[in-house]
């Protein structure tokens, strides 16, 4: 074999050497290749608090939306979070619950602080909130009440001068006494967990809020009733850090959309609110 020959038989054996070489190194391209399109954990795209969960934070209770209870895991119930729940499902999320103040969560300093990714707290959308919120598409549609004790002299809005008014703080509830009743004398409480027991220890004459909560104080007593209510024109939406979860803001809207479609949210409502 000449020189010639043997250089030439050489260059060949290195090109079919590199060609191997080269074809193990597709196959480990592609294996990696596989695992960048794996199926990533649920939520990866949201920029979740948790992996795998949608993090809710309510201030509870505030029967009906949200209260102790349930069989969901969580400890909690009410249309709130039995809706959530649904959405959860949709995502393929587990639903994970942290009970917190309103006002930090009205407020936006909750959810800026990245306690959780979502506050669900029959929260009303409103421009002042908007400012450092975002906020879902309208879930719930909802009136303001004055509950009184059945033996109350009370029988509007018109007869709180002088009279010391429970409201939440940070509420419209708060917001709609404030303009609506100026004589009254407000005693501004942390949630509904201690407006409830001021009234029936006659601390306060009257509680002004959310008519589907007053309406479970007067299924709950008949000693006490609902002698007007305010039509606000108020819709609910679940709240999210400003600008910081476009993606999950999104999928929530297009899941709470699908329960709208298929009747599983009447349903949920139903269970709440059809007697009312």
């Amino acid at each position: 074999m000449t020189r010639r020959r043997h250089l030439i038989l050489g260059l060949a054996l290195a090109a079919t050497a590199a060609l191997t070489l080269s074809g193990c190194a597709g196959s480990g391209s592609d294996t990696a290749g596989g695992d960048d399109t794996a199926p990533t954990s649920a939520g990866d795209d949201y920029g979740l608090v948790e992996a795998g969960a949608l993090t809710v934070c309510s201030d509870i209770p505030y029967a009906p939306f949200e209260f102790e209870g349930g069989d969901n895991g969580t400890g909690y119930t009410g249309f709130d979070i039995d809706l959530l729940d649904a959405i959860a499902k949709k995502l393929d999320l587990k639903l994970s619950v942290q009970d917190v103040g309103f006002d930090a969560l009205q407020s936006g300093t909750t959810l800026a602080s990245g306690t959780c990714d979502i506050g669900a707290s029959a929260m009303t959308i409103t421009d002042e909130r908007k400012a450092n919120l975002d906020f879902s598409d309208p879930y719930y549609d909802s009136l303001q009440s004055l509950l009184v004790p059945a033996d109350s002299d009370i029988t509007s809005i018109d007869d709180l001068d002088g009279k010391i008014v429970g409201v939440q703080q940070g509420t419209t509830g708060e917001a709609y006494a404030t303009e609506n009743a100026p004589g009254a004398q407000l005693l501004q409480l942390p949630s509904d967990g201690e407006l409830w027991p001021a009234i029936q220890a006659g601390t306060i004459d009257a509680i002004l809020q959310d008519q589907p909560v007053n309406i479970e104080h007067e299924k709950a007593d008949p000693n006490y009733k609902i002698v007007e209510e305010y039509n606000t024109d108020e819709q609910y939406g679940f709240a999210f850090s400003k600008g910081e979860k476009a993606a999950l803001l999104d999928a929530i809207n297009g899941a709470l959309k699908d329960l709208r479609d298929s009747g599983d949210y009447d349903t949920i409502y139903d269970t709440y609110f059809a007697a009312n």
